[in-house]
């Protein structure tokens, strides 16, 4: 069963990326955060400055974080998380999902995915997110597509 609470924080969480807000995005995320991003680098990233980068220059731009170079206006966005499960132990949980994003472009609507997971913390009465794992969403090397 999916928690409210934790859902609820999660949503915002996520809308907070989406929105370039960084004032929402750092009360939700914990200073030592640490990612797994695997289409940006194979190697782990370390704290809240990362994504600062990111959602500044794009805020500057008034693109969204994955729609670089396209107008936010222009391109409506919208995020599902398909198969979501979250699992609470006390005051930590872990949400783990397949996000998609479907971005209405001129050329049709594409939806990209991939498969995400976020371990969340309860730090005096505040949820925080603390770290972040995400892969592709495909069929591993072994698997045939006979």
């Amino acid at each position: 069963m999916n928690d409210p609470e934790v859902l609820a924080f999660l949503q915002k969480h996520l809308q907070s990326i989406q929105e370039n807000d960084l004032k929402t995005y750092h009360e939700t995320t914990a200073e030592g955060l640490t990612l797994y991003e695997w289409w940006v680098t194979p190697h782990r990233i370390d704290g809240i400055p990362f994504h600062d980068f990111m959602m500044s220059a794009n805020a500057k731009q008034g693109t969204v974080f994955g729609m670089e170079g396209r107008e936010k206006d222009e391109t409506p966005i919208r995020i599902d998380l398909s198969n979501l499960h979250i699992q609470r132990y006390g005051d930590a949980a872990i949400a783990s999902y397949t996000l998609l994003v479907s971005t209405a472009l001129p050329e049709g609507v594409r939806v990209a995915s991939h498969n995400e997971s976020r371990v969340m913390v309860k730090v005096d009465g505040a949820w925080k997110v603390v770290h972040v794992h995400k892969s592709p969403a495909w069929n591993a090397p072994h698997v045939s597509n006979q």
